[in-house]
Order: C-alpha cells, then sequence, then structure tokens
C-alpha cells in the first residue's frame, strides 16, 4: 500500500501532496527533493528510481518535467508502484488534457477529486479513465495550449506543412466542444527511440529500435476498430542469424524482435492479416509495444575527430548529417557529449553562418551540449 503521493516541480515546489496512511513524516517532499537533487551516492549523479531512507521507501518517476512520487515504508514491487504513478500521470493528462504544472495548479480540485478515486487508504482502486468518469464530476480548465512547449518527440520531423495542431491532442477527454458538442475523434502517434553507437569514422555499430503505436480517443461509446499492420511484418527470425539482414532492404518486411499488445487489443486475426482489432476506451494508452535490432538507415549520422593540442588540451571536431530527405526538417535536436572528469574549461566554435544554434558545457556533469533548432543536411561545430 501507498502511504503518500505527491507532485513536485523542476523548483521542488509541492503542487499536490496527498496523505494517505499518516505513517511518514509530514516534511517528505522537502527530504525526497533534497536527496534527488543532491545526490552523490554510488557514484552516480542522477538518483535511482527507486531507493530507501530512514525506513522509508521513495519512488519516483519524471514525467514532462514534473515529479510523481510515492512514499511507503512497507516492501513493495518496485515495478507496481513505477507502474502506478505512470498510470496516475496518463489520468491526469487524459482528463486536463495537458500534463504541466500551469494545469495542475488550475485544476487542482479535479486532480484531488481524481486522487481520492484513484486511490483509497493507500490500496489502489482503478487506474481507468473510462471508470472514473462515473464518480469525476468537476469539470477541468482548459489551458492556454499556445504557451506550451513543442510536443516532444512526436514532433520531431515534420514534413511541410502535414502536422496537425498541438491542440489536437491536447484536450481533455471529458471537455465539450463549444455548444456542448462533442467531435468524434481518434489520434494514432507512432513514436520511436533509436538508439545507435556510432564508431569515430562515422560506421554504424550497433543499432536499435524502441516504438510504441500510441493512441488517443475521443469516440463515444468505444466502437470497435481495426488497426492493419504492415502485410511482411514478422516477429522473431524464424532461426534466422541475427547479422542476416536480406529482408532489410527491397522487400519491404519489417522484422520485429519481440513485441506485446494493450490488454484491450484482440489478436484474433492477427496471424491471418496483420491487423488489431480494439475496443478504444477514452484516454491515452499504448496499442503495441515492439524492439527491433534489424539494420536501418538512421535519421542522423555523427563524424568526430579528436586531436591531442597539448598535454592538457583536446580538439574536438563533430559533424551531424541528416540522412533524410530535404522536404523533411528535424526539430529540437540536442547533441550530448560526456567529458573527462577533470574538464575544467570548454571553448567552442559553431560553422560560420550557424542560425538557431546554442553550445553550452555542463560542468555539474561533464557534458557539452549542442543544441540546433533545425536541422536539414549538415551541421558542424569545433571544440
Amino acid at each position: 500500500m501507498i502511504s503518500q503521493f505527491f507532485v513536485l516541480s523542476q523548483r521542488g515546489d509541492n503542487i499536490v501532496f496527498r496523505d494517505y496512511r499518516g505513517d511518514v513524516q509530514k516534511g517528505s517532499a522537502e527530504v525526497f527533493f533534497r536527496k534527488v537533487k543532491f545526490w552523490k551516492e554510488d557514484d552516480k549523479e542522477e538518483a535511482p528510481p527507486v531507493f530507501n531512507l530512514d525506513g522509508v521507501n521513495y519512488f519516483h518517476v519524471k514525467v514532462v518535467g514534473l515529479l510523481f512520487v510515492a512514499t511507503t515504508r512497507n516492501n513493495l514491487s518496485p515495478s507496481l508502484v513505477l507502474e502506478l504513478l505512470q498510470r496516475i500521470a496518463r489520468v491526469i493528462k487524459d482528463y486536463l488534457g495537458v500534463l504541466s504544472e500551469g494545469s495542475l495548479r488550475k485544476n487542482f480540485v479535479l486532480v484531488y477529486e481524481l486522487l481520492d478515486e484513484v486511490m483509497d487508504f493507500g490500496y489502489v482502486q482503478t487506474t481507468s479513465t473510462e471508470v472514473l468518469k462515473s464518480y469525476i464530476f468537476n469539470e477541468p480548465i482548459v489551458v492556454d495550449t499556445d504557451r506550451l512547449p513543442s510536443l516532444g518527440p512526436a514532433a520531431l520531423f515534420v514534413q511541410g506543412a502535414k502536422r496537425m495542431p498541438g491542440t489536437a491532442v491536447t484536450k481533455s477527454v471529458v471537455a465539450h466542444e463549444p455548444g456542448g458538442r462533442k467531435r468524434e475523434e481518434i489520434f494514432v502517434d507512432i513514436i520511436e527511440k533509436i538508439s545507435v553507437t556510432f564508431s569515430s569514422s562515422g560506421y554504424i555499430l550497433t543499432s536499435e529500435i524502441d516504438g510504441t503505436i500510441q493512441m488517443k480517443s475521443y469516440l463515444t461509446g468505444n466502437p470497435e476498430i481495426r488497426l492493419a499492420l504492415n502485410d511482411d511484418l514478422s516477429i522473431g527470425r524464424g532461426g534466422r542469424s541475427i547479422y542476416d539482414y536480406s529482408g532489410s532492404s527491397g522487400s519491404g518486411s519489417v522484422i520485429l524482435d519481440d513485441c506485446n499488445f494493450h490488454e484491450s487489443v484482440h489478436l484474433d486475426s492477427f496471424d491471418v492479416d496483420r491487423t488489431l482489432t480494439l475496443a478504444p476506451s477514452d484516454g491515452e494508452f499504448p496499442v503495441m509495444n515492439y524492439r527491433i535490432t534489424q539494420e536501418f538507415k538512421p535519421p542522423f549520422r555523427i563524424n568526430s575527430l579528436i586531436e591531442e593540442a597539448g598535454p592538457l588540451k583536446a580538439e574536438v571536431i563533430l559533424k551531424n548529417y541528416a540522412e533524410f530527405p530535404s522536404s523533411i526538417t528535424a526539430n529540437t535536436i540536442v547533441v550530448e557529449m560526456p567529458l573527462p572528469t577533470y574538464t575544467t574549461r570548454v571553448n567552442y566554435e559553431l560553422e560560420p553562418g550557424a542560425v538557431g544554434q546554442m553550445t553550452d558545457f555542463k560542468e555539474s556533469n561533464r557534458r557539452l551540449e549542442w543544441s540546433l533548432k533545425k536541422v536539414i543536411s549538415l551541421a558542424a561545430a569545433h571544440w
């Protein structure tokens, strides 16, 4: 069971706090933030998602810059509590439309009503947006989406003007359009995290894709829908060598190493025609998670050149090549480079005519950050 739940801002401000059992001290939020902010244990500069301090277990996840934290004195499964925190964040986002410090402060009455229904005396009751609609009566206060930051990974690549307005997926699932009408809409996003290791000469050493098919439904009555995937989709390599990439070029086949589906997905016809059948509940949820290690062409290629310029000095030249068509623009790119722990000073120089680029030396964790507002073809930096 959970003793306390609270949400902290990046500054450590207590935005939401609910004490369910009264067996943990009231100042636990401040104790937690100080410990996380100045974490120096195990030779790490970032606190793990789960740790124990003075007999209290702290669990936390970071969602859009906010810290969702749970405390307990009991020995609970870390996976269970971390998943619960993610689901609470998702439920709050479903109801508010936008998950931010401002939306939480404006809708604190609705948020506390949600928390009272999600948990009772520290025991989880439900985290289903659909079920909670029968018990929640407060209406959300809409937050001005024009002041919000970009959509994150889903808005990384933009092709021409083919982009849905940001308000399309920042609406509350319980709010109605002006006039009392509800627009029948459903949105599907494919979000992929690409992990690639390059050699110093720019060749790919390892590559992996972790992907999610994310769905957000505003449909009334939960009608059954069908989602068709690639006909040539296959799961597992069927005994072939992991180095056999013959299907990655020309044939158009997609090979998933493994995948899992949401509990509402029916796989009756998946083996026949690669079609998923589901009755989407209100709110946002992952339809499918998958992982690919099949060889692919990454969107970026990074070349680095490191030369010693003296006994205590080194010069680094980084070049970031865009490997996608010129009709596509990549927005808000950040290149990070770890430096030796004894680094004390860094000078940087961007290529002539560089616009929308910034460089910074993060002395606390000895990292270089190269931020690019927009990438079309090639960018270079010199340290």
